[in-house]
């Protein structure tokens, strides 16, 4: 621990740099409880957590700059400015008619029962890695995919749970997705090296999923089609070029708010080439003070209030860092649990998916333990950043997208109950969530990459430090 992290002294040493922090968890806890939680919801936690953290300090100036040097973070400052322009971009892809496009994918090929089922998947995959959110994933795909699949003798509850699979791969792997961009730079990783070193476990998850839903998908009665493809129009496909152009731009190691500004560019061309974008879709003057003035205001307005959220979180790690807290809790585990690499990987899944299960959104659990949690353990043991990164991020993707509190899952069976309201069709149980495929897929890739050391790297070092580290396995 250097010199700057003893500076701040709160009264009760240990627990009274934890306190705030614990304020936090629990106003989030009970939030989530009574789904009540959201990351706007969530501010007041963080604003009553730093107010009893002044007046535990000892030195109340230390504390004030404490929480300013939290949220002035540089790793913060990117994760902020890079959810600005994925904002913008997710609904510049959506306004651009990609969802009408794998609509007209998913049709034209006439695939039935467990078939479709798996195209359903394969389909909110793709348009979850191309928008980089998994709620809006399901709100935009359920109302079409969930109908024509239970017209084409899908099975219901697994048809269901299948846009929901497809919505957590893209939360999972996007780069455009907060989980991803979140995980990356609390970690200080690349997207280049998080969507390469990434992209095998979520394959293989996938790979998993579509067993899964090809065993038990199907089984339904194959019945005529209501006016599902009235507005399927397979121009939307084009959309995707603007996600290859973000992919792309990360690979070839841009930065990641270069690679999104291109692919916000690329959306709008493409969008106005074929018609769904107009000029005055981005940006116009209101007819009234307080309406919308485009795309561009919406897709901002809508990472608002994680922006606050995370400065918020921010704030408050730092003062567990400083306070050296973090510091007295990471050798405690160290030594009670991370005593070798596998365990210490085993350690940051375990204490993801502790954090993820009381709180209702992915993201700001990611940022609780991102940067005070995982990064310093894994730094202990010269986990490549990538490396971290993946473990929390995959981890976090998991129990998020099977337990009936959690927005996604929440967002996923409201949108299925007003779409079966329409078409006179089941509702499967809100439970069903729990025989989520992708899910326990991703578990298993994780819990073997941990066992076996698949997928794994380490920091730059020399290669007798590397063997020293295998030797510890």
């Amino acid at each position: 621990m250097n010199q700057e992290s003893k500076r701040l002294e709160m009264y009760g040493g240990t627990f009274g740099g934890i306190l705030p922090l614990l304020v936090f968890l629990i106003f989030l806890i009970v939030l989530s409880v009574f789904e009540r939680g959201g990351t706007q919801a969530f501010w007041a936690g963080g604003w009553i957590a730093i107010v009893i953290g002044l007046f535990l300090a000892k030195n109340k100036v230390s504390y004030s700059e404490t929480i300013m040097k939290g949220i002035g973070d540089k790793n913060g400052i990117v994760i902020i400015t890079a959810w600005i322009f994925a904002g913008v971009f997710g609904k510049l892809m959506q306004a651009g008619g990609l969802v009408d496009g794998l609509i007209w994918f998913g049709l034209e090929t006439g695939a039935q029962g467990a078939v479709y089922t798996v195209l359903a998947f394969v389909t909110a995959a793709i348009f979850s890695t191309g928008v980089g959110t998994s709620t809006g994933t399901v709100i935009a795909l359920t109302p079409v995919l969930y109908p024509a699949g239970i017209f084409m003798g899908a099975d219901p509850a697994m048809l269901a749970v299948a846009i929901l699979a497809g919505g957590a791969f893209g939360d999972n792997l996007s780069p455009v997705s907060d989980t991803t961009i979140v995980s990356a730079y609390t970690q200080g990783a690349t997207m280049r090296e998080v969507i390469l070193t990434r992209l095998p476990l979520v394959v293989a998850a996938g790979i998993i999923t579509i067993i899964v839903l090809l065993l038990t998908g199907g089984g339904g009665e194959v019945r005529e089609l209501a006016d599902i493809n009235q507005n399927a129009n397979a121009s939307g496909l084009l959309m995707l070029l603007s996600l290859i152009i973000v992919v792309g731009a990360a690979l070839f190691n841009r930065h990641i708010i270069e690679a999104l500004i291109y692919g916000n560019i690329t959306a709008v061309i493409i969008g106005m080439m074929i018609g769904n974008i107009q000029l005055t879709n981005l940006f116009h003057i209101p007819s009234e003070r307080g309406q919308s003035t485009g795309l561009i205001e919406d897709g901002i307005l809508g990472v608002t209030g994680a922006i606050m959220f995370v400065l918020l979180v921010l704030a408050i790690t730092q003062v567990l860092i400083e306070s050296g807290a973090m510091s007295k809790l990471l050798n405690l585990i160290q030594k009670s649990v991370a005593k070798t690499v596998r365990k210490a990987e085993a350690a940051i899944i375990l204490v993801t998916l502790l954090v993820s299960i009381p709180i209702a959104n992915n993201a700001p659990a990611l940022m609780v333990i991102g940067p005070s949690f995982v990064k310093p353990l894994g730094e202990k043991f010269r986990l490549a950043p990538s490396r971290r990164a993946n473990l929390m991020d995959c981890a976090v993707n998991t129990i998020f997208f099977i337990l009936p509190w959690h927005v996604a899952v929440i967002v996923w069976h409201s949108t299925l109950a007003t779409t079966v309201e329409a078409y006179n069709i089941p509702l499967p149980s809100i439970l069903v969530a729990a025989f989520n495929p992708y899910t326990w897929g991703l578990l298993l890739v994780l819990v073997f990459s941990v066992i076996t050391g698949w997928r794994r790297t380490f920091s730059e070092q020399s290669q007798e430090e590397e063997n020293i580290q295998k030797a510890a396995l």
